[in-house]
């Protein structure tokens, strides 16, 4: 019975009649000439539907392969290392949440005691703390972030950590992380270490000693895409700003107003990778005549009017990420710092110290993968001899540390992940931001 009021409540509601402007009426359920009636009834063939054009067709088709190369890719570079629901737990909090935490913590288990460890991206202090619970052993801590709110927030969890860390021990000698650990944050880019390291100890920088471990992690942290008034989000209205360093001069607002139409299209094809780079630019100069773009908020609306109907929500999403990206990496000229500062790393780790490197896109991976081969050959990694022993050394896998996969050697040093590792299954689902994430890592002969 219940089903039966059920139907005729819908079947009333459906029949309702507009009398005005906001009004309706529900008229009896009672079938006239013009009402619907279903085609079986009248025996009358159901229109066929409308076929999707051949563009369409085509564009769809192509989506769907894309998918699947994606998963095929991501099947291939899944982390096999097993997923620690509790240590993700503990150091995820609300200002940021750790990617690739247990891969990373893995990465620096060999080849020797880790005494000493620059993290590059303090943010909030995620990866860090983690290291310094598994390395008791740990005689050196250096924390580094361009941005000085991050770098207060990843500092005050660290002091919050040791201090905790000292009461526990209550004296005991087992546990003396507190008196021997010797901990520095820097408000610097990471460009800079070789001066951080010899502003510690000079023979950090010069090679003579070096440490034994470096991380760098070249994501947006969760405190700094939820600042509208840093204007890195797509989805809060803020000024265009863009700045890591508040110190920096050159904002995203002085590009989209002022630089040549040329650069500024060279940086939404280049640095965006956006498709559609040419329209968004010619959009872009055309607003300088009726007073520019000052906000956030001008550049989505911008987007969004020239995005098509038919794109809907995520399409213009997705083109206003890749112009926020191409501004981002051009006010704070990411792409050129991560290669000068790779080099650098390089030169300041230890004899079988490790330089592990988290990128979230294809631009800054291109670069990573790149460089290790090139700091592993001495810059010389195209010769054809070199190539031939790279053909005979990729194969290798390290059995103690499976989960790597392949390695390249070379003559300088090895790169421990011949494709890069990505987030399991298990972190993608409790982090969507991870999703991109690829981990590569290099130790030095």
């Amino acid at each position: 019975m219940a089903v039966a009021a059920a139907r005729r409540l819908f079947s009333f509601h459906l029949h309702a009649r507009p009398l005005a402007a906001g009004v309706a009426v529900a008229t009896p359920h009672r079938r006239g000439k013009h009402d619907a009636v279903s085609c079986k009834a009248t025996g009358k063939t159901k229109p066929k539907p409308k076929p999707k054009s051949k563009a369409k067709a085509v564009k769809g088709g192509e989506r769907q392969q894309r998918r699947a190369l994606e998963e095929h890719l991501k099947r291939r570079t899944r982390s096999a290392a097993s997923f620690d629901a509790d240590l993700y737990g503990r150091r995820a909090h609300e200002h940021h949440v750790p990617v690739l935490l247990g891969e990373v913590l893995a990465a620096f288990r060999r080849p020797r005691p880790l005494r000493s460890f620059v993290d590059c991206t303090l943010g909030a202090a995620g990866h860090s703390l983690a290291m310094m619970e598994a390395h008791p052993e740990l005689e050196l801590y250096i924390g580094m972030d361009v941005d000085p709110s991050a770098l207060e927030i990843g500092r005050g969890h660290i002091e919050t950590f040791l201090a905790g860390r000292e009461r526990e021990a209550n004296g005991r000698e087992e546990d003396v992380l507190q008196e021997t650990l010797r901990a520095y944050t820097h408000v610097k880019n990471f460009k800079y270490i070789k001066q951080v390291l010899g502003s510690v100890d000079e023979s950090l920088a010069v090679g003579s000693s070096g440490v034994d471990g470096i991380l760098i992690d070249l994501g947006m942290s969760s405190m700094q895409v939820n600042r509208s008034n840093r204007g890195f989000s797509v989805l809060q209205d803020g000024p265009l700003d863009m700045r890591m360093d508040p110190k920096a001069t050159l904002r995203a607002e002085d590009i989209l107003n002022s630089w040549p139409e040329i650069e500024l299209g060279r940086i939404l094809r280049e640095y965006g990778e956006e498709s559609n780079w040419q329209s968004v630019q010619k959009q872009i100069v055309k607003a300088r005549a009726t007073g520019g773009l000052h906000s956030t908020g001008d550049l989505v609306k911008l987007i969004q009017r020239m995005c098509s109907i038919s794109s809907g929500r995520q399409g213009w999403i997705k083109t206003a990420t890749r112009v926020f990206q191409a501004l981002r990496i051009a006010v704070n000229d990411e792409l050129r710092v991560l290669e000068d500062s790779l080099h650098s790393c390089f030169d300041c780790l230890a004899t079988g110290g490790r330089l592990a490197v988290i990128s979230f896109h294809s631009l800054e991976d291109r670069i990573v993968k790149k460089t290790f081969l090139e700091l592993i050959h001495g810059g010389e990694a195209d010769d054809e001899e070199d190539d031939k022993d790279d053909l005979a050394l990729t194969d290798i896998v390290n059995e103690d540390e499976p989960w790597f996969g392949q390695r390249v050697q070379g003559r300088n040093g090895t790169v421990l992940t011949k494709r890069p590792i990505t987030p399991s299954q298990e972190e993608e689902k409790l982090n969507q931001r991870c999703r991109s994430a690829k981990l590569r890592v290099i130790q030095k002969n």
